[in-house]
């Protein structure tokens, strides 16, 4: 009898394709979807039509795209 131990696995995402989904598809979430938080996503679909999300996917676009490599994949996690 052999025990595994489960493991999270580790997936990573490009910061630069987070960042410019922020940038174009924020107000929709799209970079959360991408990012796999789907409830900040839906939650996003459900706001868009207030612009609320359009200029937080901007700003988190852009920190995205300045944020180093090793800070972006920690925040996946």
């Amino acid at each position: 009898y052999q025990h595994y131990q489960s493991q999270k696995s580790i997936i990573m995402k490009s910061k630069t394709t987070a960042g410019v989904l922020g940038i174009l598809l924020g107000s929709v979430g799209g970079h959360y979807f991408y990012m796999g938080k789907t409830g900040k996503g839906v939650a996003c679909l459900l706001t868009c039509w207030s612009g609320i999300p359009g200029i937080i996917g901007l700003v988190k676009g852009i920190q995205y795209l300045v944020m180093d490599e090793n800070q972006f994949q920690t925040k996946l996690a």
